[in-house]
């Protein structure tokens, strides 16, 4: 199997979730005491979300090539990033590296592809919802993506930002993200896409009657998969 690299700490909690999804796929695969050849190459926060707010993707830009440039010299045979939004720097990297990046959108439009539905919905930082890298993807896929309105997608970036990243987990913000569902799928949305590493950490499948697109989860086996060259 090969090695997976991890460029994390974009949040500690969703790295922390690829880490546990990682293992235990490993150990499901291949028994005993088995857990997953990892390295993990973690980013301070603080310094990413700060340049996001400067609009300073340039340096974004760097930060995460030299991580996977280090990656990859220290062993890793593919990459990923833990993050939705910072794969607005997935071009940096794949620039600098010669082992497969795994881009988090691509394994999620698959799966949606999958489930056969033309609309979804996608919620995540205002980054990842306003900007097209996502939305090109699932576009390519011929997958209609929506939005919320202006107001709810400034309350889902408060919750991430505020509450997600410090491993917050308030009732009222769980309501307040099912309302915004609900009124995607009352605007047609056939399922909804989880797009930031944190928020299912908030939301599950058993909270909403259409399908849900856990990318965290997606990307982590997506990535398991081409490690082991085998199908899940």
């Amino acid at each position: 199997m090969q090695t997976i690299g991890l460029i994390g700490g974009m949040t500690p909690q969703s790295t922390m979730l690829y880490y546990e999804i990682l293992n235990f796929l490993s150990n499901k695969k291949f028994g005993g005491s088995h857990s997953c050849k990892q390295i993990i190459y973690s980013l301070d926060f603080e310094t990413i979300s700060g340049l996001q707010k400067e609009n300073r993707w340039d340096m974004l830009n760097d930060i995460i090539a030299d991580a996977g440039k280090s990656l990859e010299a220290a062993g890793a045979g593919l990459i990923i990033i833990c993050a939705n939004t910072m794969h607005l720097c997935i071009d940096a990297i794949k620039a600098v590296v010669n082992v497969p990046v795994i881009h988090i959108a691509e394994a999620t439009a698959m799966k949606i592809k999958k489930k056969g539905l033309k609309k979804v919905a996608l919620l995540g930082t205002k980054y990842t919802m306003e900007k097209n890298f996502f939305k090109k993807i699932l576009e390519s896929f011929r997958i209609e993506t929506i939005i919320p309105n202006e107001a709810d997608r400034d309350t889902c970036h408060k919750i991430i930002y505020k509450e997600l990243s410090k491993g917050l987990l308030l009732k009222e913000s769980k309501m307040a993200y099912l309302d915004i569902m609900d009124a995607m799928i009352k605007d047609g949305a056939e399922g909804i896409i989880l797009g930031c590493t944190e928020i299912p950490l908030l939301i599950k499948q058993c909270d909403v009657d259409v399908p849900v697109f856990d990318t965290t989860t997606i990307h982590a086996r997506e990535a398991f998969k081409q490690a082991m060259k085998t199908k899940l």
